[in-house]
């Protein structure tokens, strides 16, 4: 016989479920890096190349593009997204009364 599989209804935030600390910045910064690896991908860029372009060496992009994020604040991440030629836009607003928990959205 087979057992019922348990299924239990997530956050929304991976880091938040796994009980870590300061679970919407890494978030976040996973967010960003995902959009900087995605960014390099699309264009096709090497890792050297995107080194030089972000003025780390290049064991810092494997690191970043691999998801080891520790050496890397919110606003080195925003700069690399500066470098790559992307704005970062910052919107606070209201929260809704209809959501029980504050969240951070990085799409």
């Amino acid at each position: 016989m087979t057992q019922p599989i348990g299924v239990q209804t997530g956050s929304g935030n991976i880091f938040e479920d796994l009980g870590l600390e300061n679970p919407d910045e890494l978030l976040i910064k996973a967010e960003l890096a995902r959009k900087i690896s995605g960014i390099v991908a699309s264009q096709e860029m090497t890792q050297a190349e995107a080194a030089e372009l972000l003025s780390v060496d290049q064991p810092k992009v494997s690191a970043l593009i691999n998801g080891k994020l520790s050496g890397f604040s919110t606003s080195r991440l925003f700069r690399f997204l500066n470098a790559l030629g992307r704005d970062v836009e910052i919107v606070v607003k209201p929260k809704s009364l209809s959501k029980a928990q504050t969240r951070v959205i990085a799409p």
